[in-house]
């Protein structure tokens, strides 16, 4: 139930932080520059960082179940 908890308050907290960003961007920058992509390296770090924390729940939910028997 506490996990469930700090999930939410995590999502929460992480779209009261992004939202207004989201909305305060400026109009961009003049016809002779290219946009720069962010692809290759904020989705490898948002892989690793979704796998870890699967991994530390499988972990912590296997610890659970031992100490319960």
């Amino acid at each position: 139930m506490k996990l469930k908890s700090v999930i939410h308050t995590g999502l929460v907290m992480a779209m009261i932080c992004i939202v207004p960003k989201a909305k305060a961007q400026g109009p961009g920058f003049g016809g002779d520059t290219q946009d720069t992509p962010i692809d290759g390296g904020a989705s490898l770090l948002i892989v690793a960082g979704a796998s870890y924390g699967i991994k530390k729940i499988y972990n912590k939910r296997k610890q659970q179940k031992e100490e319960q028997k």
